[in-house]
């Protein structure tokens, strides 16, 4: 699996030691408030999380990345790449998502993630094209699709909680690295 560094921050592939502090981000009402249905995460379904995540990059050749800071080793979450299979309208298709934990919301780490899990998207996986799908609301989630460059496609409902989503595109014309 790739590894990514940034100024600073480290993508990487998930350990074993990221299931007690990812549990953690995942049991935070408010990281989960923009998320499926709103419900925290425990433990043992971030396991099951996790291990999903890393078949899909044994199936896809991408997947998520744990989000490490590198000047302290923390993991502050994820960010990657994903097949939204929730969202047929959209298929087939390839979005990009994140979720870090609320300490960490406010400094750009967000953004630093997500713009090289797009420069590797479009630059070393290929890619034409990437989306974003985010709930009509999360503006801090809005703000990062907003810097990565990408623009709205459509407004469209969650087919099961039915709540406005929006997809915003770009493709690898419109990305600047």
């Amino acid at each position: 699996m790739t590894e990514i560094r940034t100024p600073r921050l480290l993508l990487r592939s998930w350990h074993d030691d990221d299931l007690a502090p990812m549990a953690d981000i995942n049991a935070d009402p408010r990281v989960m408030r923009w998320v499926d249905d709103g419900s925290v995460h425990d433990l043992d379904r971030t396991a099951e999380d996790i291990e999903r995540w890393e078949e899909e990059w044994d199936e896809e050749g991408f997947g998520l990345f744990a989000v490490e800071l590198l000047a302290s080793g923390e993991l502050i979450g994820f960010t990657g790449l994903s097949v939204p299979e929730f969202l047929p309208e959209v298929m087939p298709a390839v979005a990009i998502c994140w979720r870090l934990g609320a300490q960490f919301w406010g400094q750009g780490y967000g953004s630093e993630a997500a713009h090289a899990t797009l420069e590797f998207a479009l630059q070393d996986r290929g890619l034409e094209r990437v989306i974003s799908i985010n709930r009509v609301g999360d503006d801090a989630s809005e703000n990062v699709i907003r810097k990565l460059g990408m623009a709205p496609e459509r407004e469209t409902a969650h087919p099961v909680y039915g709540y406005p989503l929006r997809v915003h595109t770009i493709d690898l014309t419109e990305f600047q690295a």
